[in-house]
């Protein structure tokens, strides 16, 4: 059964990311279901179907819900591209083949899922920590060092989610024991903002930077050693 969707998810990948021009794209945003491109791209989804599944017409059910649903999707995220943000779409629509290919494959191979496993303590633990480190982080860094924002800062969300990233980066290295991950990331980061630090000659930026960039580190690294920890008792 894993073997069958690794098939169809490489399908999938190689038609939507790798064989889709740019030129495809702009032009089936422009004219939507007119588009002679959308039809092309469901065409070849449909040809890497039937490659990745070496032309075995008893999963003939797989070669036909897949192409249409993924046409359905397409047509409608083309529909609602001016009705919500492009990023959350553009989730949305990954998500929904990724769900068709699912359901699909339960019609061909028996797949039990255990829902018992997702409240699981460890997974509990596990989530807990991403939610500590990501969200909860952000809004504390942002509070405690409030004192010394700077007007020039990022203010959009960029800044945010980079920070996110940066400390599930850490918290990864940590609980895989590589710690010199966590060295790259400091030092890359300090590359980075060394021009803004340099060109800068306000002591309240520097401080700023520095005090945020600690903080952030900080409870990346302390969360991880306290989920390495609570593992132990779960």
């Amino acid at each position: 059964m894993i073997a069958w969707v690794l098939k169809i998810t490489l399908a999938h990948l190689l038609g939507d990311f790798m064989l889709q021009p740019d030129k495809w794209i702009e032009d089936k945003s422009q004219n939507t279901y007119k588009s002679k491109y959308l039809y092309y791209h469901i065409g070849i989804h449909f040809l890497l179907l039937l490659v990745v599944l070496q032309f075995d017409f008893k999963y003939w059910l797989a070669l036909i819900l897949i192409p249409i649903s993924h046409y359905l999707i397409d047509l409608g995220k083309l529909l609602w591209k001016n009705k919500m943000e492009t990023r959350r779409l553009f989730l949305l629509d990954q998500l929904l083949h990724f769900l068709i290919i699912f359901l699909v494959a339960k019609i061909y191979f028996k797949v039990h899922v255990d829902f018992s496993l997702i409240f699981s303590a460890k997974i509990i633990l596990l989530l807990t920590a991403f939610l500590t480190i990501s969200y909860v982080a952000s809004v504390v860094i942002k509070i405690l060092i409030s004192k010394w924002k700077q007007e020039n800062e990022i203010t959009n969300t960029a800044g945010k989610y980079i920070g996110m990233m940066e400390r599930i980066l850490i918290f990864v290295f940590i609980v895989l024991n590589h710690w010199e991950g966590v060295g790259f990331l400091l030092a890359a980061k300090s590359v980075f903002r060394i021009g803004d630090l340099t060109k800068s000659h306000e002591v309240r930026l520097t401080e700023y930077i520095l005090i945020g960039t600690l903080l952030s580190f900080g409870i990346a690294i302390g969360v991880a050693l306290a989920y390495q920890k609570l593992l132990k008792f779960v």
